[in-house]
C-alpha cells in the first residue's frame, strides 16, 4: 500500500480540517497500543507494544527479549516498509535469540567464559566455542520482560520494559534490575534508554542486536555506511580483543567517509565472511554522539545512530547472507580482561545509564 509522504499527509489533514471544522477535528494519533504476541512455556503472556508517530512511522517492541520486531519507515516516495529483520511468528524468536533483542548482562564476548572480580573468579557458560557471548545461552534475549506503556507525550509514545536478573543467573553475581525505555517521537527518532542497578558488584554491558535492512529486503551490501570511529580494537581469529588499538585508515574497516558496505568486504576473506568489528567512538559517557549513518541509495532511507556508549560493533549478518546489518552500541568486547578499556563493572549504590537513538529520514 502506498502511504502519502509527510507533506501530502499534512496538506490532506489541513484540507479536511478546513472543510469540517464545524463538525469534527482530526483524530489524535494513538501513540501506544498493546496486544498479546505469544505465550511462554509457563503460560506467561508475551506482549507486543506498537509505538506510532504523527508521520505514520511505527515501531513494535516485544517483551520477550526486549525485542524490536518491526520498524515501519518511509522511502522517498512515502511508501512504508519494515526495515528490521523480524517475523510475526513468536516461535521463530525462540529459535533465533539475537534477532532484535537486548543483549545482557554482557553483550559481545568474554574470553575463556570466566572473569575475576574483587578477587573472586566467576565461571560463565561457554556458548561461543570456549568463550562466552551475549550473556549466555539464555541471557536477556531469551527471557520475558515486564512491559508498561508510559503516558503519551505531545509528540512521542513510549514503553518501559524491566527485567530482574537473579544473583547467579548465567554465572553472574548480584541481583540486577534493568529497564529499557523505548520512545518513538515525531522526528522519526527511536530512542532506547537503559538503566541498571545491582546489590553486588557485577558486570553490565547492554546493547540491542537489531538487524537493519533499509531496503526492506535483499542484502545490506549496497547500503552506504559511515562510522566516525577512526580506531578499532584488534581481535584474534576467535574475535577476542588482543588489547591493541589500531587505526582504521588504509584498512577495509575504514568507514570514516561514506562507503558501500560491500565495497571491500572480500578483503576480509578467508579469515572472515564479513564485518564483525568494534569501532571506538570515545565520548564522555553522558552526551549523545554520532556513531553511524546508513543509507539505502535505492529507497532513499537513512538511519542515523547516536549513543552515549564509547563504541559501536558493526556486524553484517555474516551467517544470514548479509541480510541485515547490526550497529551494536556498547563498551568494548572482553573489557573485564583489559583494564585499559572502559570499565563495565557496576557496583551497589551506582546506576548504569546509557542511551542510543536510531533516527530515520529520507534522502531526496
Amino acid at each position: 500500500m502506498i502511504i502519502p509522504d509527510r507533506w501530502m499527509a499534512l496538506a490532506f489533514v489541513a484540507g479536511v480540517s478546513l472543510m469540517m471544522s464545524l463538525c469534527s477535528t482530526a483524530a489524535p494519533v494513538r501513540r501506544v497500543e498493546e496486544a498479546e504476541f505469544g505465550q511462554m512455556p509457563d503460560g506467561a503472556s508475551v506482549r507486543l507494544f506498537t509505538l506510532r508517530n504523527a508521520s505514520g512511522m511505527s515501531a513494535r517492541i516485544m517483551t520477550f527479549g526486549a525485542t524490536i520486531t518491526e520498524v515501519q519507515a518511509p522511502d522517498r516516495h512515502g511508501s512504508f516498509t519494515n526495515v528490521v529483520l523480524g517475523t510475526t511468528n513468536f516461535a521463530a524468536y525462540r529459535r533465533f535469540p539475537a534477532a532484535g533483542s537486548v543483549m545482557g548482562r554482557v553483550a559481545n564476548r568474554i574470553a575463556q567464559a570466566r572473569f575475576t572480580l574483587d578477587g573472586v573468579e566467576y565461571k560463565l557458560a561457554a556458548n561461543n566455542g570456549r568463550h562466552h557471548i551475549h550473556g549466555g545461552p539464555k541471557g536477556f534475549g531469551q527471557v520475558n520482560w515486564e512491559g508498561q506503556a508510559l503516558p503519551a507525550g505531545e509528540h512521542s509514545g513510549a514503553v518501559r520494559l524491566t527485567y530482574h536478573s537473579k544473583d547467579g543467573e548465567e554465572g553472574y553475581p548480584g541481583n540486577l534490575t534493568t529497564s529499557v525505555t523505548f520512545t518513538l517521537n515525531d522526528e522519526g527518532e527511536l530512542r532506547l534508554d537503559y538503566e541498571s542497578t545491582t546489590d553486588k558488584p557485577t558486570l553490565v554491558n547492554l546493547t540491542t542486536h537489531t538487524y537493519f535492512n533499509l531496503a526492506g529486503g535483499g542484502n545490506c551490501l549496497n547500503h552506504v555506511l559511515q562510522i566516525p570511529g577512526d580506531r578499532y580494537t584488534l581481535a584474534d581469529d576467535q574475535l577476542i580483543p588482543t588489547g591493541e588499538i589500531a587505526p582504521v585508515k588504509g584498512t577495509p574497516v575504514d568507514f570514516t567517509q561514506p562507503e558501500r558496505v560491500g565495497a571491500r568486504i572480500d578483503q576480509l576473506k578467508p579469515r572472515m565472511n564479513g564485518y564483525d568489528h568494534n569501532f571506538i567512538l570515545g565520548g564522555n559517557g553522558k552526551d549523545l554522539q554520532f556513531a553511524a549513518r546508513a543509507t539505502d541509495p535505492a529507497s532513499g532511507r537513512v538511519m542515523e545512530v547516536r549513543t552515549t556508549e564509547p563504541a559501536v560493533q558493526l556486524y553484517t549478518g555474516n551467517h544470514l547472507n548479509h541480510g541485515g546489518l547490526a550497529l551494536e552500541t556498547q563498551h568494548y568486547p572482553d573489557s573485564i580482561h583489559h583494564p585499559e578499556f572502559p570499565s563495565i563493572v557496576l557496583r551497589p549504590g551506582s546506576t548504569l545509564r546509557s542511551s542510543t537513538t536510531f533516527t530515520f529520514s529520507v534522502k531526496p
